[in-house]
């Protein structure tokens, strides 16, 4: 009884307190210079406040009532926890198509996750989120182009293909043709993002803030502050435009040794805005469709080689790394038709898309990171503690910390062994990666106490390392499977090169 009151009284202030930000969040928006729209915005708040407000009490509610009095670590709460996560991960999933915008690519940004929240959560919303995206009508593609440009698509291009090529949470492209006949891609924001951006972001910060006041083990908060620093970045396709020639210009200057293998779409800057982006248009093969590949005269280990290096080079070289690497974002095709390898096949080239979210790690970061890694390959635990420390893990979590980076417990990471770091499909590697992710939850409660550095190199890593499983690499024929960031195991003298000499 005591406890059902409780929770009345939780519920209520969870209601009570979204409701009054109602107001509040409508006048986020309230600043578009089309009445009409404004009006349609501003009606649509109260509506998707209250269905936030709904689902984040009805999650609450489950998983407060279904474990209560369930002894924790034992069997019985550990089955109905994974039940709890299921549930409330489709009552997640459906509040986000019903609201659609930036909840879409909350969701998205969720399936990511993959050690950083439940997995039933990431696997929900990465089965859902990847393939069932929006898709604007042309009607609403040229209300963009008329206000972006001053004219529709087919007046500003010679030819326009009004059916996308591609549809994401944030925008879809078009395959267009410039007057001076040069095939590009047209990248179209949906329609009235910016305008409800802020207003769902407040709500879903209001929301999380609340429940973790009323569920203090509910702490998201880290969440919410990581999606209100990308989003807005993202939304901003001048700034994508910007990432794009940075990331090149930094392998020219910085890794001028592979430069030519990693390519960026060429941006018609007169043809652009922050949401209207106006590319080059790439023809190449998905990295994950290996039959095509093979087509193009390009060995698939290759291209594993030439991910694995890249990456390598934008974390520890540049400080500039691409966070969104799953397969629709990384084509491969040939450097040229004369440039050929040892074995008479052509040599890929990898052509990075999406240069909307990256990650900045400064040289202090950058150097400690290496040098954690060095500590790893080695099983030097002294090196390990010193380096997770300086990167803001901490003294009691440095252990951890090293567990999320290598999927391995502590025993093993020490352990001299060549192959210690090396995951093999067994019994025993698979009880010890629940151990891991024991330990994952106890960083989760702790993940506030992590400083800016160990954050920004926990979601690299999570970003990376779920994207790259999405593309099933391993069929390439290395061992990079079982290497984070895919830095395999004939490329570990990078980690102790860029440590000597960075």
């Amino acid at each position: 009884m005591a406890a059902r009151s409780l929770w009345r009284s939780r519920t209520g202030l969870l209601m009570t307190v979204s409701a009054a930000c109602g107001g509040t969040a409508a006048a986020t928006i309230a600043t578009s210079d089309d009445p009409a729209t404004t009006l349609k915005l501003c009606a649509a708040v109260p509506v998707r406040l209250f269905r936030d407000s709904v689902t984040a009490a009805s999650i609450a509610f489950d998983y407060q009532y279904s474990l209560l009095g369930l002894r924790e670590g034992s069997e019985e709460r550990l089955k109905m926890k994974h039940e709890v996560h299921l549930r409330s991960a489709y009552k997640l999933q459906e509040l986000c198509f019903k609201n659609g915008g930036i909840y879409i690519k909350l969701g998205q940004y969720l399936g990511q996750l993959e050690y950083l929240v439940p997995q039933e959560y990431v696997l929900v919303m990465r089965d859902s989120m990847l393939n069932k995206c929006p898709v604007s009508s042309y009607q609403q593609v040229c209300e963009v182009f008329k206000k972006e440009l001053g004219d529709e698509p087919d007046k500003v291009f010679a030819e326009f293909d009004p059916v996308p090529i591609a549809s994401a949470s944030l925008a879809q492209v078009h395959v267009a043709q410039t007057h001076d006949g040069q095939k590009v891609a047209v990248k179209v924001q949906h329609t009235h993002m910016t305008d409800t951006s802020m207003a769902d972001h407040a709500t879903v910060n209001l929301i999380v803030n609340t429940l973790h006041r009323i569920f203090p083990s509910f702490d998201y908060r880290w969440l919410v502050d990581e999606m209100r620093e990308t989003i807005p970045k993202e939304l901003n396709f001048l700034e994508e435009a910007k990432n794009s020639e940075k990331c090149i210009d930094n392998f020219c200057k910085l890794s001028s040794h592979i430069a030519d293998a990693v390519y960026a779409p060429k941006v018609h800057w007169n043809l652009s805005t922050s949401k209207l982006l106006t590319m080059e248009y790439i023809d190449g093969a998905q990295i994950n469709d290996i039959t095509s590949i093979k087509k193009l005269g390009i060995r698939p280990s290759e291209v594993s080689k030439l991910v694995s290096h890249a990456f390598a080079e934008m974390m520890f070289k540049h400080g500039f790394v691409h966070c969104d690497p799953h397969a629709a974002n990384l084509l491969v095709r040939p450097i040229s038709s004369r440039s050929f390898s040892l074995f008479g096949k052509r040599k890929p080239q990898l052509v990075l898309l999406d240069h909307g979210h990256y990650k900045e790690l400064d040289f202090t970061i950058r150097t400690s990171y290496a040098a954690l890694w060095k500590g790893l390959v080695f099983s030097d635990a002294k090196a390990i503690k010193e380096n997770s420390v300086k990167l803001g893990a901490g003294e009691d979590l440095y252990a951890i910390f090293a567990g999320i980076m290598t999927m391995r417990p502590w025993d093993r990471i020490i352990d001299p062994a060549v192959d210690h770091l090396v995951i093999q499909d067994n019994e025993s590697d698979r009880s010890e990666l629940q151990v891991i992710y024991f330990q994952i939850e106890t960083l989760l409660e702790h993940i506030h106490l992590f400083e800016k550095g160990s954050k920004a190199i926990i979601l690299l890593m999570t970003f990376s390392r779920s994207n790259f499983d999405l593309l099933e690499v391993h069929k390439f024929g290395l061992l990079s499977r079982e290497w984070p960031l895919f830095i395999s195991l004939n490329s570990c003298d990078i980690i102790y090169f860029l440590v000597c000499t960075i």
